[in-house]
């Protein structure tokens, strides 16, 4: 008698294949035998699996928003009221981005000033380390430091340490020389001119003031781009507004007024994309602002949390569509990794590539 496997486990194990549909996408890795080409390694990703399959759908994604934002308004369109209380001129789409901090303590700040200085993007959320970050690099650098130095012997040395990066106290010092006198006159416009200040309208005028255009907000100033910070003062600046209310009281910062202003993008744009890096705050009000409009037409994730603990930031788009936050019928993505390895790979595929049809779509607008 021939000596067989046990029926069990033939049949556990030779499960017949349905087929598959014509045209499935296959899996296939660049080849380094063809050469070096950045571009085609990152199209390559596209059919790579895992996270790099996220990543080329994502680069999809931000170049449908583009593709978007690039087409002329429908007649109808073009001939509405333009309601936007921040006076941005229209387009077929308003490009939110939003990210946290310790981005601009890093180097993507310069890939986000890159976006800004193009005006490539229409609406900017972040939180207050993404503002005060910015002007602070414009006096005095961020260094490199490891994330095993010692908290103890930094503190002794006056050094914060974020992540691995070093700033040390002195150029917060220089932060409070050059914002002290810009607070001074804020508070003397609001009493003797009636100036009313939000925190959208702060950044604009310290963008302003920075004259620098190594600065995000210098550009976000120059191009009209609103930038919004519902926790301004969870930061340095904070700092600085709480020991400025002590020398000249009576600086007032209207929320009221933002939450109106951040919420029109959304709702007085014709189709809106978001690009958000990170969670928490920048995360949430980028996509509350958007279920004003009954959600985004385009979205993009782009961090490392997850969803077991129930919070927004890890939160999947799918949950974002159950709030209407993202449209039913969108194709949003989320990548889990790190903005900082990640975004500016994201950017050379999507923004940077079609510089010239920005260059060209803002010449040919009356």
């Amino acid at each position: 008698m021939e000596n067989l496997p046990p029926p069990v486990a033939t049949e556990a194990v030779l499960v017949k294949s349905s087929p598959m549909p014509d045209g499935a996408p296959t899996v296939k890795g660049y080849d380094f035998n063809e050469g070096i080409d950045y571009h085609k390694l990152m199209t390559s990703y596209r059919r790579s699996g895992f996270q790099a399959t996220n990543f080329g759908r994502a680069v999809e994604e931000i170049n449908r928003m583009i593709d978007c934002k690039l087409q002329p308004m429908s007649p109808e369109d073009q001939h509405h009221m333009n309601l936007n209380p921040c006076g941005r001129e229209r387009s077929n789409c308003t490009i939110f981005l939003s990210y946290t901090s310790n981005l601009v303590s890093a180097g993507v700040r310069e890939v986000i000033r890159y976006l800004v200085q193009h005006n490539m993007v229409d609406v900017v959320v972040t939180t207050a380390g993404g503002i005060e970050e910015d002007f602070i690099k414009c006096m005095a650098p961020t260094y490199l430091g490891d994330f095993a130095l010692n908290g103890r012997d930094l503190r002794d040395k006056g050094i914060n340490r974020i992540g691995n990066l070093l700033v040390p106290n002195e150029n917060y010092c220089f932060f409070e020389d050059w914002v002290m006198p810009i607070l001074d006159k804020m508070v003397a416009e609001q009493k003797e001119e009636g100036i009313t200040w939000s925190p959208s309208k702060m950044i604009a005028r310290l963008g302003k003031e920075i004259d620098n255009t190594d600065s995000i907000y210098y550009w976000a100033y120059k191009n009209n781009i609103p930038v919004f910070c519902p926790a301004l003062t969870d930061g340095s600046l904070g700092d600085m507004i709480y020991f400025h209310s002590f020398k000249n009281p009576g600086l007032v910062l209207d929320l009221v007024e933002d939450i109106r202003r951040v919420n029109s993008q959304a709702v007085y744009a014709v189709n809106t994309g978001m690009i958000i890096l990170g969670g928490g705050v920048v995360k949430h009000h980028t996509a509350n602002a958007n279920l004003m409009r009954n959600g985004a037409d385009f979205s993009v994730y782009l961090n490392t949390a997850s969803e077991f603990d129930g919070s927004d930031s890890g939160a999947s788009p799918d949950e974002a569509i159950s709030w209407g936050k993202i449209r039913k019928t969108a194709k949003p993505v989320k990548v889990c990794a790190e903005a900082s390895l990640v975004f500016p790979l994201m950017v050379a595929e999507t923004f940077a590539r079609r510089e010239k049809e920005y260059d060209a779509f803002y010449k040919i607008r009356p």
